[in-house]
């Protein structure tokens, strides 16, 4: 008898979020350096702290989504993250700047605070926002895990004319 399947755990939902939040850093990285130097080389860069910011300040808007997606509209929402965003931008470059080890510095940026954050990034905050909430957030709590092959179930049924196996997959007739 099959198992139901089960959401993903706090740490696993915590990694995609850091792996998406990764990949989008390299890629802004590279589009930004592609418009302001025309380099066709797209050199993305991030730094591995990334992972962790991303990762935390993702699960942390993923609960701030379930709260609020009932009484509130999702502009309101993309509005509250952006400003979640600049506060734990903020705090986790303090942090990382005590150490000598934050990656970025906004200090070239015209309207800057402590070259911490940077009002010039408030749109791109908020669209990253609104993408979080409608595709990244909403996808990943829809994820489910599942007994299955690769995890070794398969030997445990036996194949009789209820169960069915082809192609890797086993189909159990549930009577």
């Amino acid at each position: 008898m099959a198992l139901a399947p089960v959401p993903l755990t706090a740490l696993s939902r915590w990694y995609l979020y850091a792996i998406h939040g990764y990949f989008c850093e390299v890629m802004f990285t590279a589009a930004w350096e592609f418009v302001v130097n025309c380099n066709w080389k797209f050199p993305g860069v991030t730094s591995v702290w990334a992972l962790f910011i991303y990762g935390t300040c993702i699960l942390i808007v993923e609960q701030m989504y379930l709260k609020l997606r009932g009484c509130c509209p999702v502009l309101l929402r993309c509005i509250i993250y952006t400003l979640w965003t600049y506060l734990w931008e903020f705090g986790t470059g303090l942090l990382l700047r005590q150490f000598n080890a934050c990656p970025w510095d906004y200090s070239e940026f015209r309207y800057n605070f402590m070259g911490l954050i940077t009002a010039e990034y408030a749109v791109p905050w908020f669209c990253a926002s609104f993408i979080v909430e409608r595709l990244v957030i909403r996808k990943t709590l829809r994820l489910r895990f599942h007994e299955g092959p690769e995890d070794g179930c398969i030997a445990s049924l036996k194949n009789t004319d209820s169960n069915k196996i082809s192609d890797g997959r086993v189909e159990v007739a549930m009577t």
